[in-house]
């Protein structure tokens, strides 16, 4: 990589404001497994999580610094001493650790949230980053909605947040609002009236998709000048997300010529990376999606098709192996031994223990069992999603469903838990209703399906199907993931991956949730 080009530093939000997205509520585990696949794709910065929100927050930030030793561990504060000292906490056994505080500027923030005038906003900027200053070597400020604050307090904002001690300045485009032009344009003033801002202090942009244009508008930011983008896997994030880090960074790596950047990405990371968030978080990735989308390589068209076998740059600018795309390989079935499976999770990049690797052969296994070839999407199914990081107190040990046109369809629900097994029975509209019917019978707890969706993982009649359901229990939602060939099998183990997924959850405490 070229050493003309200039450096351009990949702040990581995943753990912390993707996961603020409805329903994506990741347990410190699930954190965890992210934070190591964000170390091997070489991200400069992991926002880790918001340790004062939350025991369980806190707890998977502590996780988090005392693992990862590559990239920069960092933690979200308001402007109180209290979230401060939390952060403190938490990320007390980082390597490299950031505190990052956030402070709203904009006139309606002012005034109808903090109700504090400019005078008092500047007092608690200085004071907080200076008292911060006595734990952290770096503390990245953000001014909350910094596209709506007039420019010229702004300005105003920031030096006082320089002068304090801060070693980073993140513009958040807090609600989406702003358009490129207009975003380079508060860039270019800011450097102008600060001219250290992507000099001696890092100056970072953070923006929302809410009109589409959180990628362009950050692509506008690096051009100004800013020397950091905080983006998240999937583009995930509060209401429509944030800027996808696979887009920015593929941005740069192929129109280097006009942008003139590089980042320390590893881009054979990017597909691995953005399907563990993805099976993770039960928030799946549309096929239409730029980078990773299942279509993203797909040529339809007998021209675009012609032109790519006779050189595949006429219809690609960019190679899917360099993102880490490997495709439906066929590759294994029901007589491949377990040598052969351990070569291929290997390839695969995962690394698995000798307990886990025994569960995963046998569900291998079992699914071979169902159908003629298993695939490397099968294969990263079992590991990804079979695995849960948290207690499955619940299972399902058998089912039996009858359906008929001319009669609701009825099933047979057996769960065990804790060594003990329970029965019963349902009718419904339909055979996932019936089943979710006799579950709630077993285990009472009242939860409300808000979202169902599924997906086939491969192609052919015998691929399996991924189910993804999102359940409301009281204030809190969660996604459950489930997969099988048979599609209500899976509908039933989404909803009871749900179900454990809110019991850890509930060990973890409550939350409060922020978003820049």
């Amino acid at each position: 990589m070229p050493n003309d080009r200039r450096p351009i530093y990949i702040f990581d939000t995943t753990l912390r404001d993707g996961e603020q997205s409805p329903g994506a509520s990741l347990t410190p585990e699930e954190k965890l497994d992210i934070a190591r696949q964000l170390e091997r794709l070489h991200v400069d910065v992991i926002e880790a999580g918001f340790p004062a929100s939350s025991p369980g927050e806190m707890r998977a930030v502590d996780m988090i610094a005392r693992e990862i030793r590559g990239p920069v561990i960092c933690g979200l504060s308001r402007m109180l001493p209290t979230d401060i000292d939390a952060c403190r906490q938490a990320l007390e056994k980082a390597r490299k650790k950031r505190l990052h505080v956030f402070l709203a500027t904009s006139q309606i923030h002012r005034q109808y949230k903090l109700k504090k005038d400019k005078r008092e906003i500047l007092g608690m900027v200085s004071k907080n980053i200076c008292s911060a200053r006595k734990d952290f070597e770096q503390i990245e400020f953000s001014p909350e909605d910094a596209s709506r604050t007039e420019p010229k307090f702004l300005a105003e904002v920031v030096r006082a947040a320089m002068e304090a001690g801060a070693t980073s300045v993140n513009i958040p485009d807090t609600v989406g609002y702003a358009v490129p032009r207009e975003f380079s344009e508060l860039i270019h003033f800011l450097i102008k009236k600060n001219p250290a801002l992507g000099k001696k202090i890092i100056l970072s942009v953070h923006c929302h998709n809410d009109l589409g244009m959180a990628v362009a508008n950050s692509l506008a930011a690096v051009l100004a000048g800013a020397n950091q983008v905080e983006c998240t896997i999937n583009g995930i994030g509060e209401r429509a997300g944030n800027a996808s880090l696979e887009e920015i960074v593929m941005a740069i790596d192929t129109r280097k010529d006009f942008v003139g950047c590089r980042t320390g990405i590893r881009l054979k990371e990017i597909m691995k990376s953005s399907r563990l968030v993805s099976s993770l978080t039960g928030m799946v990735v549309q096929p239409n999606k730029a980078i990773v989308g299942r279509n993203a390589f797909s040529h339809e068209s007998g021209i675009h098709q012609d032109g790519v076998l006779k050189k595949r740059q006429t219809y690609e600018i960019m190679d899917p192996k360099r993102i880490g795309w490997v495709g439906n390989q066929l590759l294994l079935g029901k007589l491949s031994g377990r040598h052969a499976f351990l070569e291929r999770v290997k390839k695969l990049g995962f690394s698995l223990s000798s307990a886990d690797l025994d569960r995963a052969f046998k569900r291998f296994k079992d699914l071979a069992d169902k159908k003629k070839y298993v695939f490397d999407e099968d294969i990263e199914s079992i590991l990804e999603n079979d695995m849960a990081k948290f207690p499955m107190a619940w299972k399902l040990e058998s089912m039996k469903v009858h359906c008929e046109t001319s009669k609701q369809p009825h099933a047979l629900i057996r769960l065990s838990h804790e060594n003990q097994r329970f029965e019963a029975e349902s009718d419904g509209t339909g055979p996932v209703d019936a089943c979710y019917k006799a579950v709630e019978k077993i285990v009472k707890s009242g939860g409300r399906l808000a979202h169902y969706g599924i997906q086939s993982i491969t192609s052919g009649i015998d691929a399996q199907g991924e189910v993804i359901v999102k359940l409301q229990v009281g204030s809190n939602e969660v996604t459950g993931r489930g997969t099988s060939t048979d599609i209500i099998e899976a509908s039933v183990k989404a909803y009871l991956f749900a179900l454990n997924k809110i019991a850890a959850r509930f060990m973890s405490g409550p939350s409060v949730q922020s978003s820049l």
